[in-house]
């Protein structure tokens, strides 16, 4: 279940997580890499956000949807 963007959890970040549909196996890691800076430096902005609680803080987790890639798309455009 997708979670709501939370400027408290935001704060309390330790590590960031990007999960990939298997659709998207056929891009280059480089591409890759670059849509989820994009993705992590905007995370209000995703679809689906999930904060996964660990010892020390969150771990942040995007999981890429179709409209984040166009979202992203059109920013570099």
């Amino acid at each position: 279940m997708a979670d709501k963007f939370d400027p408290y959890r935001e704060a309390l970040i330790m590590e960031t997580e990007t999960v990939w549909p298997e659709e998207y196996d056929h891009l280059e890691a480089a591409e890759k890499r670059r849509i989820e800076d994009a993705l992590h430096a905007e995370p209000a902005a995703c679809a689906q956000l999930e904060y996964q609680r660990l010892h020390t803080g969150f771990c942040r987790v995007v999981h890429v949807t179709p409209a984040d890639l166009e979202r992203v798309a059109a920013a570099t455009a």
